[in-house]
């Protein structure tokens, strides 16, 4: 699935949620004749050099799989507008990064894909009912590279849903405590069912103390399986944030039996008022399973570092980053093409938000 998070106040309650939209403070402001709010475009472009040192792609996880390459991302575009009650959000990319992948990453072609289409509305200021196709509630990252820290994803990333379409209400019991409930399609990443709409949403936003936001997370049903999920950022002090990632997910019953499970921390530190320094731990584990599912082989475990800067100049954010995968099986091949249990890469990407 896959944000960092996306806080979006909607209408006149407040009413936080997550989603895979662009995190831009810019936005070029069209006003209608008509004196309605503004439209607010937003956006992204990204590209990226990337070196795997086994010289071929080794680490399946989404986005930036071209080895020895200058490679692009996507474009990425962002519509939003509020009339009174209503609102909605229209997300569109261009390019490999924004194309919902298949497992290993990269094995499908260009293309665009929308991210984001959606319809708000606000019944009270407490309450809000959506209906679309909506960026996923489950997970830290997500598609768009301008939310995300880190330009390479995460395995929970990858492996969950990055796109749900369906109904859901949000009710606002305070500022610091938010209920959603919804149904969604029976399967994920796609605009339109397979014919039945069986799964069942819900998320739990609660802030403890300022800067600490948490969500709990469950999406289930007959023919996606069940996933639980806990994402939760802390803001310790104004140069130190922590975030964290757990899931668990199971297979449909259909399937066999099965699943993975991981989790992921993200300690960041600013060091100065244009530099960021980050890491990300993941641990995750595929379960042993009579069906593949993830990108690693049932009954294995890999344990990823990824050391990664953010050097912002403006709109602009330069993102120099190492990778180092070590798995419980030779998971990986050496650049010699034999087996092996470690992979490595580093990569510099760009990525200008508007």
């Amino acid at each position: 699935m896959k944000k960092i998070l996306l806080l979006s106040l909607i209408a006149l309650g407040t009413l936080t949620v997550k989603a895979a939209t662009i995190g831009s403070t810019n936005k070029l402001t069209m006003v209608a004749d008509t004196g309605d709010t503004p439209l607010t475009i937003s956006g992204s472009v990204d590209a990226y050099y990337k070196y795997d040192f086994a010289k071929s792609s080794q680490i399946g996880t989404s986005f930036a799989s071209d080895h020895n390459s200058f490679s692009i991302g996507m474009v990425d575009i962002a519509l939003k507008k509020t009339t009174g009650k209503t609102s909605f959000v229209g997300e569109v990319s261009f390019g490999p990064r924004g194309q919902q992948q298949s497992i290993p990453a990269g094995a499908a072609g260009d293309s665009y894909h929308i991210q984001n289409l959606y319809v708000n509305f606000a019944a009270t200021d407490e309450l809000t009912f959506t209906m679309g196709y909506m960026g996923t509630f489950i997970g830290y990252e997500v598609i768009s590279p301008a939310a995300n820290f880190n330009y390479s994803t995460s395995y929970l990333f990858t492996n969950g849903p990055f796109q749900n379409a369906g109904f859901k209400a949000t009710y606002a019991f305070s500022p610091k405590v938010s209920l959603m409930a919804g149904i969604f399609n029976d399967g994920w990443n796609a605009y339109t069912s397979g014919g039945k709409v069986d799964n069942f949403g819900a998320q739990l936003f609660v802030s403890p103390v300022d800067g600490w936001n948490a969500y709990l997370n469950v999406i289930t049903g007959y023919s996606a399986g069940t996933e639980f999920d806990l994402t939760t950022a802390y803001q310790i002090t104004d140069a130190f944030k922590l975030g964290l990632n757990a899931a668990d997910y199971k297979l449909p019953s259909y399937a066999g039996k099965g699943g993975f499970s991981g989790i992921a921390l993200y300690p960041q530190l600013g060091v100065s008022k244009s530099v960021t320094l980050g890491l990300r731990g993941e641990y995750f584990k595929a379960k042993a399973t009579t069906t593949a599912y993830s990108s690693i082989a049932p009954g294995t475990s890999v344990t990823a570092l990824t050391a990664t800067a953010n050097i912002k100049s403006g709109n602009l954010t330069i993102i120099p980053e190492f990778r180092l995968d070590n798995g419980s099986a030779t998971s990986f091949l050496n650049k010699s093409g034999m087996p092996t249990k470690k992979a490595s890469q580093a990569l510099l990407a760009v990525v200008y938000s508007f």
